[in-house]
């Protein structure tokens, strides 16, 4: 499990009033059809933060996939793109230790107060790297959200693992300082 994970299940019962197991017990006895729904019932009636809603809420749907688990199914046949996940994963866990990386069925949302990143593998042969700067120029680059629509504002297809430089890194430090 990765260490922000853990550190936010271990905090969780200081920050929201319950223990994970608890909050899932509550859940249990809703019936939500969308994922949102679940996290605005959170918010509203137990007043939890948008960050520790959405963990929450995907830890109880995805009760029998650990994290772990979560990364390997997107991943698989796509093995080639680990190394580009995990070069990513590294920038991320750099910028601060607020980061929450939070593993869904189909992506990973990178999340400080606000997401401001989400990762999906694409294709067989490319990542792609949603990105959230309200009010950022596009560029070759950094291009419109594209599939990722309002969750994000720009997208960056990645297909090795040298592409995780500098420039990208001025992005997400950029996104993650916004995400307040």
């Amino acid at each position: 499990m990765e260490k922000a994970l853990r550190t936010m299940i271990d905090n969780m019962p200081e920050k929201t009033g319950k223990s994970l197991n608890e909050w899932k017990a509550v859940l249990k006895t809703k019936s939500f059809t969308k994922h949102s729904e679940g996290i605005n019932f959170l918010k509203k009636e137990y007043g939890v933060t948008h960050g520790f809603a959405n963990t929450i809420v995907t830890l109880s749907k995805e009760e029998n996939n650990s994290p772990t688990d979560l990364v390997d199914q997107q991943y698989k046949g796509k093995e080639n793109l680990i190394p580009i996940y995990e070069a990513f994963l590294n920038v991320v866990k750099s910028l601060g230790d607020d980061v929450t990386i939070t593993p869904k069925k189909t992506t990973v949302s990178i999340i400080r107060k606000k997401q401001f990143a989400l990762i999906k593998p694409a294709t067989k042969t490319r990542i792609d790297l949603g990105i959230k700067i309200k009010d950022k120029p596009t560029t070759d680059r950094l291009e419109s959200s594209g599939p990722f629509g309002s969750m994000c504002t720009h997208r960056v297809q990645l297909i090795d693992a040298t592409q995780v430089d500098a420039e990208l890194k001025t992005w997400l430090t950029e996104a993650y300082e916004r995400a307040t």
